[in-house]
Formats: C-alpha cells, structure tokens, sequence
C-alpha cells in the first residue's frame, strides 16, 4: 500500500473549486497512478471526514516548444471529491471561503 501522503499531492484552488465548496465539493491534485479507491481512503484518514464519491479526470501535459526543439509539460491528475451531508467541512477550505 501506498504512503497516503505521496496520494495527495495538494489542492487544486481556482475559481471553479472555490465555487464547489459550499457544496462540499473540493478539488486535490494527486498522484497519477492512484485510483479512486486509495484517494477515497486517503482524505478519509489525512482530514477525518467520510468521503461519498470521488470523480477523477486525467490532463495529458501541452506540447512546448523553444525554438526547434519540442517537448511536453508534466501530465497532472485531479479528483474532486464529494462528501457525505453528514461530514464535516475540511477546515483547511473552509478558512479561504470567508
């Protein structure tokens, strides 16, 4: 099993996430090969709060180029997490809404 700290890389805060949080919904970058199983059981245990459903979407990175020479930007992965009505907040977004 995977360390749950190399899961979660952090949050994703943009104008669409901050928009979801008052619907408990919020935004994580996460590490590539993590499925939705382990992202569920990770921010169960790092924040406290019960997860219902988790929704990830995979970026590929954008071609670059400087001069001749061409090349890609890092791929990114995120998941946006749903929680149960009865959860609390995670405070950590609760503090940027206000």
């Amino acid at each position: 099993m995977k360390d749950i700290h190399d899961i979660i890389l952090g949050p994703v805060l943009t104008e669409k996430s901050y928009d979801q949080i008052p619907m408990k919904k919020y935004t994580f970058k996460v590490a590539p090969g993590a499925n939705k199983t382990e992202i569920k059981s990770a921010i169960e245990e790092i924040f406290g709060v019960q997860v219902e459903s988790v929704n990830t979407s995979n970026r590929d990175g954008k071609v670059k180029r400087q001069g001749y020479t061409r090349g890609r930007t890092a791929k990114v992965k995120k998941a946006v997490v749903t929680l149960k009505e009865s959860s609390k907040a995670i405070e950590f977004f609760e503090s940027m809404v206000q």
